[in-house]
């Protein structure tokens, strides 16, 4: 029998390229997203392929949209294996005057859905079921004015060892922080990247980010033979956070 993996934020960028991972390596793939014609898109690509996917359209900031999802989804299988919970979006911050309602909203899609979504599938993950929750690695530094998405990820970071512990036996539960992925050619055909020097050689890697960096880590974190990963966060950044950076340092210069 097939596999089973739920995914949010599934029509485009990084869950996009998780969604397709994840069928084209035999899984049976079911994602929300709240964008119609993007998720048409997505299942009408998948099937020319052979791929098991099933689009849902709903805004998982909403209550009403996780429990018909969810119910969407358990009406058609027994049991799932894997729920990635990828989806967020930014809304500015205090230099800006990111309102209330927005903020709140932000952190309704990057981690109230998130905690609702592991409640709803509770009782229905396999005896090797995996939560893989994206962060990101600005829940650890930060760029001025990002308030809402930095809270949203600090707080999904610390939601992943919280439910690690909760939920010892029915589903370990890791994440994954991103630095620089470059999301383009999963929004976009046709889409051709444009860096400097200085965008790549920043990093150790000496590369940018591509989605796939992040979908592969996905499925080694789903892949029971890796159980005992639990309550952990990996960054995959290229080593661009381990970099210390002064004044002065790397043709650098601090101008106030």
């Amino acid at each position: 029998m097939n596999k089973v993996c739920v995914v949010t934020g599934g029509a485009a960028g990084i869950g996009r390229c998780i969604v397709e991972m994840f069928a084209e390596a035999g899984y049976v793939v079911y994602f929300i997203d709240k964008a119609p014609e993007k998720v048409e898109l997505v299942e009408e690509k998948m099937f020319e392929r052979g791929l098991t996917v099933t689009g849902f359209v709903g805004d998982i900031a909403e209550e009403e949209a996780l429990r018909d999802f969810a119910d969407f989804v358990l009406s058609l299988e027994n049991q799932i294996d894997c729920l990635v919970n990828n989806a967020c979006l930014a809304k500015g911050g205090i230099l800006t005057g990111c309102t209330y309602k927005d903020f709140l909203y932000v952190q309704r899609v990057g981690v109230t859905a998130p905690y609702f979504l592991s409640l709803l599938f509770k009782d229905y993950f396999s005896n090797a079921g995996s939560i893989v929750n994206i962060s990101s690695t600005r829940a650890f530094q930060s760029q001025a004015d990002t308030e809402s998405y930095t809270a949203a990820k600090g707080g999904i970071t610390a939601l992943t060892h919280a439910l690690a512990v909760s939920l010892s036996g029915i589903a370990r539960v890791n994440s994954i922080a991103p630095g620089w992925i470059d999301t383009g050619s999963y929004h976009s055909d046709g889409y051709v990247p444009s860096y400097t020097e200085g965008d790549v050689m920043q990093h150790p890697s000496q590369r940018i980010g591509e989605p796939e960096d992040i979908a592969r880590a996905v499925l080694f974190l789903c892949d029971e033979r890796n159980s005992f990963i639990n309550g952990e966060n990996i960054t995959i950044d290229g080593g661009m956070s381990k970099l210390m950076i002064y004044h002065n340092d790397y043709g650098w210069n601090y101008q106030p």
